[in-house]
């Protein structure tokens, strides 16, 4: 089963909400300051700490820009940042969910501007809080074991906030152009609830919107926003926990596919190993015709739910693809358990497959069973058979792989 976040954003969501929310729900602070130190955006601090709002617990996330004349100048524009992020450092996976976070920045700032996304002179975007909240996110959500996020109907408050370019209304038009076809409300607080960063972070990685969905609480998190309301609780809630399935239409996923004749077999080759490393479930290519009789691929991303954003920023980088679409499909999965057995010359790794606690496939490790036919001489198959036959009585005394 895949672990969902949902975030319940009733009193709107902001980056350093989200990080805040993030953290409270589980996340390793020291982790979370380890995998931020390599961003080249000039020196900052990064604090956590315990406040009430309306009551209730919560982790109050501050980040400190420090600007000192070594810093250099600050980051402005789309093209900076996305060097800048993108030589960090960061997991594959990390890099990618931020980087489309971002992406989605710039284009609503261009629409709101009327300018092309790399033209865009960001004040906002450019901040090192910006920058440190939307990478903190992604790392928190990698760090937790989230593949899928989900959020409630956003708030979004009313009046006018001050901003770079004078005062605006609220919320700001760089949070609509974001929210297109999200359900929303004001949130009855004449205040900014929802930021651009926070926006952002919610257009991009939540797969939904509505009523939070039938799970197993793992954890929930709560991150306070700066300013206390009258009306209600300044916070973001993250609920952490797993989908209950019971039966029917399976786990749900989404399968992208692009149609490619220009595809080398080294890029092929390369393009599979970076979506399975940014964690596609499955990837795989497959011999077509196209259009005037040209051989071609259709390259096909099994996409864990909340997935599908970072493995398609990353199909847009890594391919020649103009075009994608994706189809929703169901998936069931058999219960797995990994086992150890011994063999001559060796030990091998194997997973079982269950099905109402009866082993239906056995599924010994290929570099396992390569390594000891290699050390002993033995045909891969005899090997193969051995660990099959000696992981048969185990079932049940393994541990699920990880």
């Amino acid at each position: 089963m895949s672990r969902l976040a949902y975030f319940d954003c009733f009193a709107g969501v902001a980056g350093d909400m989200a990080l805040g929310a993030l953290l409270d729900a589980g996340g390793d602070l020291d982790a979370l300051r380890a995998g931020l130190a390599g961003l080249p955006v000039g020196p900052f601090r990064l604090e956590a700490e315990t406040v009430e709002r309306g009551g209730v617990g919560a982790t109050l996330v501050t980040v400190h820009a420090e600007a000192t004349p070594a810093a250099g100048p600050p980051l402005r524009t789309w093209g900076e940042l996305r060097a800048a992020i993108g030589g960090a450092g960061l997991a594959e996976g990390v890099r990618a969910r931020a980087l489309a976070v971002l992406a989605r920045l710039a284009e609503a700032e261009g629409r709101v501007h009327r300018v092309p996304p790399e033209e865009v002179h960001f004040h906002e975007l450019g901040a090192v809080d910006t920058v440190v909240d939307v990478v903190g996110v992604a790392l928190l959500l990698d760090q937790l074991g989230v593949e899928e996020v989900l959020a409630s109907p956003v708030a979004l408050g009313s009046g006018t906030v001050d901003g770079a370019h004078g005062r605006l209304p609220v919320p700001a038009p760089a949070v609509l152009e974001l929210l297109r076809g999200v359900p929303v409300h004001g949130g009855g607080v004449a205040a900014e609830l929802t930021t651009p960063t926070g926006a952002a972070l919610l257009a991009e990685l939540a797969g939904g919107h509505g009523d939070l969905p039938e799970l197993r609480v793992a954890a929930a998190g709560y991150g306070a926003g700066t300013r206390r309301h009258a009306e209600l609780p300044n916070l973001l809630r993250v609920v952490l926990g797993e989908r209950v399935v019971a039966g029917g239409p399976g786990d749900q996923a989404t399968v992208l596919e692009a149609n490619l004749d220009d595809l080398t077999p080294e890029l092929a080759a390369w393009a599979l190993e970076r979506l399975l490393a940014a964690g596609a479930a499955d990837a795989w290519l497959t011999p077509i015709h196209m259009k005037k009789g040209r051989p071609g691929v259709t390259l096909s991303v099994l996409c864990p739910p909340g997935g599908e954003a970072a493995l398609r920023a990353l199909l847009w980088r890594e391919t020649s693809t103009l075009g994608l679409r994706a189809v929703r499909v169901g998936k069931w999965m058999l219960d797995r358990e990994l086992v150890e057995v011994d063999v001559p010359g060796g030990r091998v790794r194997v997973k079982l497959g269950l099905h109402g606690g009866e082993v239906v496939n056995v599924a010994p490790e290929y570099a396992d069973c390569a390594a000891v036919a290699a050390a002993t001489g033995t045909p891969l198959k005899q090997v193969m058979a051995a660990a099959q036959a000696a992981a048969l009585p185990l079932a049940g005394r393994g541990r699920p792989p990880g």
